[in-house]
């Protein structure tokens, strides 16, 4: 698996990435919303360099000019509910991609730490010889991103996968690489050295969910 970690190299990825961890700053939702969408465009930025184009000769008012299109089919899986701000970020790049959404959670059967990751709501366009990103803004265990993939091989296989991540920790990137194929491309804005006993970053930000959408039940 190839990883980009981006904010290996200063940028104002590195401003988007502090207000979201800062636990004053990230208690506007809005903020906190905008803020992983720009990540998400940050990211799309960057992935869009890795994919494949075709010249396509452009006709202006005052004459022609080849120019070199974007030539794959590209479909943005997202992980409900936290993933949506991140798929707009990325959604405001690839602008004339497919959309497609999964619900995947924590389910703890005895009210303790441990979990299992369960998946219940599909809605996915063909994937068969596609390009698909793969969305999910915390990368904690890694769990929930094989879950995802798995459900989604009855959609067919891609061509290309590239997991796009705001921060996850190296635990989880260390199992998803034993999961994914080979090819895979992880793209992550940040990465984390540990995982608390329930499974969850640290430093990491919180829940992003909630932090994005107000708490649930």
């Amino acid at each position: 698996m190839k990883i980009y970690h981006l904010a290996r190299q200063r940028s104002i990825l590195n401003k988007f990435l502090l207000e979201i961890r800062d636990k004053n700053i990230q208690k506007d939702s809005m903020r906190f919303r905008r803020n992983i969408e720009r990540i998400g465009e940050i990211l799309g930025y960057e992935i869009s360099k890795k994919l494949n184009y075709t010249e396509k000769q452009i006709i202006t008012p005052l004459g022609a000019k080849p120019m070199d299109v974007l030539s794959e089919e590209v479909v943005l899986c997202s992980i409900l509910r936290a993933g949506l701000p991140l798929h707009n970020g990325l959604l405001n790049y690839f602008d004339d991609s497919e959309n497609a959404f999964i619900s995947a959670y924590r389910h703890h059967p005895n009210n303790d730490e441990h979990f299992e990751i369960v998946v219940e709501y599909f809605a996915s366009p063909p994937i068969d010889g596609k390009t698909l990103l793969l969305i999910d803004p915390m990368l904690a265990t890694g769990r929930s991103l094989v879950s995802v993939y798995e459900a989604l091989q009855k959609y067919g296989n891609p061509k290309e996968i590239h997991i796009v991540s705001v921060i996850g920790s190296l635990d989880g990137i260390d199992f998803i690489k034993s999961h994914f194929p080979v090819s895979t491309s992880l793209w992550i804005a940040d990465i984390d050295n540990k995982l608390d006993n329930k499974g969850y970053i640290l430093p990491g930000l919180g829940d992003a969910g909630d932090l994005a959408f107000g708490e649930k039940m």
